[in-house]
Order: C-alpha cells, then sequence, then structure tokens
C-alpha cells in the first residue's frame, strides 16, 4: 500500500511538472504575436497611421474603432528613438511597448505637454551617456529609458466628431519617429 501511494504522488508530482513547463512553454512557440501582428504594418522608424477599423472586420491589435491610431516601431540598438508632432488639442495619449506588448509608458496631452511632443527614447547605455553629458538632447525633449531595444509606440487620438477624422489622421501622418535626431 505504501508502495502504492509513494507512486502515486510521484505521478501527481511528476504530471504537474509537465503541466507547468507545457504551459509557460506554448507562447514562446505561437507566431502570431504582438510584434508580429504590428510588424506586418511596416511602421520601422516611421509613423504609420492605422487604417479606419470597420465594425466587425478584423482587429488584430484589438484597438477601439473611435480613435485614430499612429503606430512606429523601433530598435534602440541603432540609436536613440525621437518621436516628434504637433498633435490636435482634443484628446491624445501615447503609449511605448516593449517587444511582448505590455506598456512600458504612457502619457497623455493632460499631463502638461499641451499639443507639442517631443519624446526621445533611450535604453539604459545611451541613459547613462546623456546622465554623463556624453549625448546631446534638445531642450524640452521629454527624455524616457526602456528596458529593451525593440519597441513600438502608439499614438492615440480621439477626435471630438466624426467629420474631423480625415484631418486628424492627417495631422497625425506627419508626426515624425525615427532612430537619430
Amino acid at each position: 500500500m505504501t508502495r502504492f501511494l509513494l507512486w502515486l504522488v510521484g505521478g501527481v508530482v511528476l504530471g504537474g511538472i509537465i503541466h507547468i513547463v507545457v504551459i509557460l512553454s506554448l507562447p514562446r512557440l505561437d507566431d502570431d504575436t504582438v510584434w508580429t501582428r504590428v510588424a506586418a504594418f511596416d511602421a520601422s522608424n516611421r509613423m504609420v497611421v492605422l487604417p479606419e477599423i470597420a465594425p466587425g472586420a478584423p482587429n488584430p491589435l484589438g484597438l477601439d474603432p473611435e480613435m485614430i491610431y499612429g503606430l512606429c516601431s523601433l530598435d534602440l540598438a541603432d540609436g536613440p528613438g525621437y518621436l516628434r508632432g504637433t498633435l490636435p488639442e482634443a484628446f491624445w495619449s501615447l503609449a511605448i511597448f516593449n517587444q511582448a506588448g505590455v506598456v512600458t509608458y504612457s502619457t497623455t496631452n493632460r499631463d502638461g505637454i499641451g499639443q507639442t511632443l517631443e519624446l526621445g527614447i533611450f535604453n539604459a547605455a545611451q541613459t547613462r551617456l546623456l546622465a554623463q553629458q556624453q549625448l546631446d538632447v534638445a531642450e524640452g525633449v521629454l527624455v524616457v529609458e526602456s528596458e529593451t531595444d525593440r519597441i513600438f509606440t502608439l499614438v492615440r487620438l480621439l477626435p471630438p466628431h466624426q467629420a474631423m477624422r480625415a484631418r486628424y489622421a492627417a495631422t497625425l501622418a506627419k508626426a515624425t519617429c525615427r532612430n537619430g535626431r
């Protein structure tokens, strides 16, 4: 009887270990990640205004159809990333995501930034150079440190009226997002 219980406990423990390993490894085996969905928009080092999301249409990033979105992906190994633009006075927000799709920084125009967006995104090594004054940054640039090199930014605009969507999208398309100044 004791031998049977030991085998039973051993089987349960081994089954639990196998279960945990399988559950933790499944996300790494998935080819359809946030990063691959972002890469499909070809937004490397440039601001891409995402197409309007029609009700019932595929929405691979799970975005709100009422908003206008600008997407940009950067690799900070190629140098600091800079996001610049003048945005409408209506509500806007900006989020920086890591490669896993986790927000690492977020701000809105209600944080006292106003309409002008001047953002510098640096990795840890570039931030150290900045602190040692070996890297120049223009005055007024909001400095953000990223833990990872591969990131993407998402700018969201909320037009107060449907008739303003085209003008807001055109304004967002003028924003720049790239490595270097």
